[in-house]
């Protein structure tokens, strides 16, 4: 039997993204990052560690060659190839920070397909490539508490988290009923301290009733690292009742 771990990453490229790659670079894994852009001190990182790194270069506002790809490549691996297999789901973006009525389509529609789209598309490749596979599976969805509660002019990411939140369950039910179906989870990883956070302080007021909010946790220290909310994350997927809730927040029990 392998001891060979595969985890496949999206976002990776900066953040708590970036945070969670590097925390995977251990001995017994292997890593495959999808995002726009590679990071030469990762791979770095990876070969001073001794851990496969692959980095896939895509636009996942284009998630359908991606999913092709992602699908194609897990085929050849074939089902011995590793002790398990974890699609981490992390991408995301935030449109222009504005009401409905003055959001771009354009710029709906990219949050959309990176925040819910593409997600679903990877998800529906992994699940498809490994549906016979026997070995632990699992899907991790990194998904928002804006999922779960509304806030104004961002409609769009708090509806594609939301979606993510619902499409999660869904799988869940479609998993349950295999033997060896996948586990899966929609996490929401608490308020971290990222560029995500800079653009919501740096909104204009006028336009963002909300900013003064996230400008109080800035200041009041209540923002985690992209470093510890990785390790929280992980350490949630590493939980012997992954998945039993398919929608869940780090910050619980």
């Amino acid at each position: 039997m392998p001891q060979n771990h595969l985890y496949l990453l999206t976002g990776a490229s900066r953040g708590m993204g970036l945070a969670m790659a590097q925390q995977l670079l251990k001995s017994g894994n292997t890593l495959v990052c999808i995002a726009r852009s590679a990071n030469p001190d990762l791979a770095m990182e990876a070969k001073a560690a001794g851990v496969t790194l692959e980095q896939w270069q895509h636009d996942l506002s284009q998630g359908e060659p991606v999913a092709h790809k992602l699908q194609a490549w897990l085929t050849a691996q074939g089902p011995q190839a590793f002790a398990s297999a974890t699609l981490i789901n992390n991408a995301g973006v935030i449109p222009r920070i504005a009401p409905l009525s003055h959001s771009d389509a354009d710029d709906l529609a990219n949050a959309l397909r990176v925040g819910l789209e593409a997600p679903m598309q990877l998800t529906a490749a992994f699940l498809g490539a490994t549906d016979g596979w026997t070995v632990p599976r699992k899907v991790l969805n990194i998904s928002s508490g804006l999922g779960r509660r509304a806030m104004a002019s961002q409609a769009a990411y708090c509806a594609a988290k939301a979606g993510m939140d619902h499409f999660t369950r869904c799988v869940a039910l479609d998993e349950a009923l295999k033997p060896h179906g996948a586990k899966v989870c929609s996490l929401a990883p608490g308020v971290i301290d990222t560029d995500m956070q800079v653009q919501l302080r740096g909104a204009d007021p006028a336009a963002f009733p909300d900013r003064q909010n996230f400008a109080n946790l800035k200041t009041g220290g209540q923002l985690t690292s992209p470093q510890d909310a990785a390790t929280r994350v992980l350490a949630w997927l590493e939980r012997a009742d992954f998945g039993t809730n398919p929608v869940a927040d780090v910050r619980e029990a």
